[in-house]
């Protein structure tokens, strides 16, 4: 069977699951043919995403999120204006009209959505007969038993709109769920377990002497480093997105920034004590699969849905900053039994086979 993978660049989050549905369906005789990614202004593509992904990967224009002065959190007007102008839209025209040409071209027998809208519109504009298969935790906000998806209303409505437009026509929808639940027929959702990368899955966890930091975005340095210089003493490894950083930059024995590197970071994962975020899906479930307690600090409307579920659990508390001191005391008072959680994920690959597979019979 040959796939064809488009993903939400946006968060790195996505890019993760798709690089292990791929290595899944390698293992099972399936072969995905390219992947097309859409990225924003402000992200920049890692090299290990091409290593990981293949030589068949296409980047092209797509809508991204502009953020608060602050450089925390989305400004969703500022977002609407700057996706909606003539020459964006232009852009993304041509983006629409690149999935299709390259659907076209690869001639995939199934297609795999990571909640990229782009892909939902040219699966609306061009009627593709093609199956697709739409993964994502967001997913979920739409199951009829799903109590977190809850925030301010205009956020909220933006957020559905998005989530929708994303699962135009889906022929299967696949929502990524911390536990397991119910199918909601109603809305043709299944819920199926997180996508782990085989890096975090075959790790021995250890306890380390440091807590392991990631930050989607730059304005979360300021926090840190204040929060650092009242505690010197406790040895801080932080990832981030900033453009231009250098790979490693280090402000004194105990702290020290470092730009992404898939296997660096889960390598950290394993050997931290603690794990503090913003609060993206998958470095929660690595962090919880890993034994280890987690604090996440929302950014944006579904960050904080995120949030709201994954503290649902008792792996993991939420906070409105980088506090570390909060994830300290939880640190000394975890004694949370993450089998259940590990049960769940180690089922993933059989499941998604079955889902992914039926489709090719249609």
């Amino acid at each position: 069977m040959k796939c064809l993978f488009i993903i939400q660049g946006e968060g790195r989050g996505h890019i993760t699951q798709a690089i292990s549905l791929l290595n899944i369906l390698k293992r099972n005789g399936h072969e995905v043919v390219e992947t097309l990614i859409g990225k924003g202004k402000s992200r920049e593509v890692p090299a290990f995403v091409y290593e990981k992904l293949g030589a068949n990967c296409r980047i092209y224009d797509a809508p991204c999120f502009i953020f608060k002065k602050n450089q925390k959190h989305v400004n969703f007007i500022k977002t609407f204006l700057f996706n909606t102008t003539p020459k964006r839209l232009q852009k993304y025209n041509k983006s629409i009209e690149l999935i299709k040409n390259r659907i076209d071209k690869c001639k995939p027998d199934v297609i795999v959505n990571f909640y990229e809208v782009l892909s939902g519109l040219a699966h609306l504009r061009f009627n593709i007969k093609i199956p697709f298969v739409n993964i994502g935790h967001q997913y979920l906000a739409r199951h009829h038993s799903y109590l977190h998806a809850r925030g301010e209303e205009q956020s909220l409505m933006i957020f559905r709109l998005h989530t929708l437009m994303c699962n135009i026509d889906a022929t299967k929808t696949l929502a990524l769920s911390f536990y397991p639940m119910k199918e909601d027929l109603s809305h043709r959702i299944t819920v199926v377990p997180p996508l782990l990368r085989n890096e975090a899955l075959e790790l021995v966890p250890e306890q380390g002497d440091f807590i392991l930091g990631y930050m989607v975005n730059p304005g979360y340095e300021k926090e840190i480093i204040e929060w650092h210089e009242l505690h010197p003493d406790v040895k801080l490894r932080i990832f981030w997105d900033k453009k231009n950083a250098p790979k490693v930059h280090t402000i004194d024995e105990t702290l020290t920034f470092y730009t992404l590197d898939d296997e660096l970071f889960v390598k950290y994962m394993a050997s931290c004590k603690g794990y503090i975020s913003t609060a993206g899906f998958e470095s929660i479930c690595e962090a919880i699969y890993l034994g280890k307690p987690v604090m996440v600090i929302p950014t944006h409307i579904e960050q904080q849905i995120n949030a709201r579920d994954a503290s649902s659990t008792e792996y993991v508390i939420t906070g409105d900053s980088f506090d570390i001191s909060r994830l300290i005391y939880f640190m000394e008072n975890y004694s949370a039994d993450n089998k259940p959680f590990k049960d769940w994920v180690n089922k993933a690959e059989d499941i998604f086979i079955e889902h992914i597979a039926s489709l090719n019979s249609r």
